[in-house]
């Protein structure tokens, strides 16, 4: 029986223009959850990485995990333009999530 999944590459920062962290996950709200209980990783905890600024949908999980290895690669300026074409205020996308 196959369930419908999504999973989400999402890019976590600081605050404007801050310290960035990508990742993935199969429920985002609960992810969310855990790294600012600073449960979700040992960066996103030390440096305060806890705004959601970007993220997008994908229905494979291997899709979601090669998209967020190659934002990864991704220079910083990149990842930056990626943020803001849809998020120009870096806005924290999880208060609009329920």
């Amino acid at each position: 029986m196959h369930v419908d999944q999504q999973y989400y590459v999402y890019i976590l920062a600081s605050g404007l223009g801050g310290t960035l962290y990508v990742g993935v996950a199969n429920a985002l709200l609960k992810r969310l959850y855990e790294h600012r209980e600073g449960r979700g990783s040992a960066f996103t905890a030390k440096y305060g990485v806890h705004r959601l600024v970007y993220f997008e949908i994908h229905e494979e999980i291997e899709q979601a995990i090669k998209r967020e290895k190659q934002i990864k690669r991704w220079k910083r300026a990149w990842k930056i333009s990626l943020i803001e074409e849809r998020n120009p205020n870096w806005d924290d996308l999880s208060l609009g999530l329920s």
